[in-house]
């Protein structure tokens, strides 16, 4: 069994409790206009092409198979380019040849009451995988936490809750139709998902995304906060302002970033009185 990862991040912090490893699955069945990880999107692996770090030596021409006419990911221009300006997004990976990454940093897991964070893109659209490599880590004592958009059948979230220590459960707006308008689909299914998993009382961390002239009011945060109360109680909530640093990513793809502005720390003050 085989799941196309796109990043391996080591000493993490920002992806649950303590240092963490953060394993990135390729694939998403969103598409948010602020997405950061634009490269996450598409579920099979693709080129990146820098062009700010290339200096045109040719060298990736001349060695291409197919003089860059099409690309059939063999990965040679990406051997010989001498500045990186190449890269290939996105590589399977066996069971076995995550656990041996993660397994690196057992110790500074046990020591700062870290772990794993399984995140994507959607990591759940790859959920047999998800399973087995859950379970490893789970006989080798590890903590679990999958970052998720929620977007997803809840039997998915039945396959992997024994094995799921915490979850990072995405709310991005809390009317359906600006939800779709923003990422493509509504927000029933998320806010169902959310609803049953917050009953049953699993151990979760709702992050919202906070987009200027999207869901920056204090009444889109005043919804939010009811709707999660009426479900139960989080162990936090975070609020996670847009960030302009995937813009350069946007265009290694061939595609064109729809900017935002960055809110400012008064702004992001603001809305967070709303949940004290």
């Amino acid at each position: 069994m085989k799941a196309t990862i796109f990043d391996i991040e080591r000493n993490s912090y920002v992806d649950g409790p303590g240092i963490r490893t953060t394993v990135f699955f390729k694939g998403c069945n969103l598409r948010c206009a602020w997405c950061h990880n634009p490269e996450s999107q598409s579920p099979k692996p693709q080129m990146m092409f820098h062009k700010n770090k290339c200096t045109g030596c040719g060298k990736c021409k001349e060695k291409c198979p197919n003089v860059l006419e099409k690309c059939d990911l063999c990965g040679r221009c990406t051997l010989y380019c001498p500045h990186d300006a190449r890269e290939i997004c996105g590589k399977e990976y066996t069971v076995d040849e995550i656990m041996r990454e993660v397994l690196k940093d057992k110790t500074f897991y046990d020591n700062s009451g870290g772990g794993v964070t399984f995140s994507g893109g959607e990591c759940m659209l790859q959920i047999d995988f998800l399973e087995e490599i859950l379970k490893e880590c789970k006989k080798n004592g590890i903590h679990t936490a999958v970052d998720t958009a929620g977007h997803v059948p809840y039997e998915r979230f039945e396959q992997i809750i024994p094995y799921t220590d915490l979850f990072l459960y995405d709310v991005k707006c809390y009317d359906s139709d600006k939800h779709r308008q923003y990422t493509g689909v509504g927000n029933e299914m998320i806010l169902s998902n959310l609803r049953r998993l917050l009953k049953m009382g699993k151990a979760m961390w709702v992050r919202i995304p906070i987009i200027p002239t999207v869901n920056d009011s204090e009444e889109e945060m005043l919804n939010i906060k009811k709707f999660i109360i009426s479900c139960g109680s989080p162990e936090k909530i975070e609020l996670l302002p847009y960030h302009a640093m995937g813009e350069h990513k946007y265009a290694a793809i061939g595609k064109q970033a729809q900017m935002f502005s960055v809110p400012s720390e008064e702004k992001i003050s603001q809305l967070k009185r709303v949940f004290v």
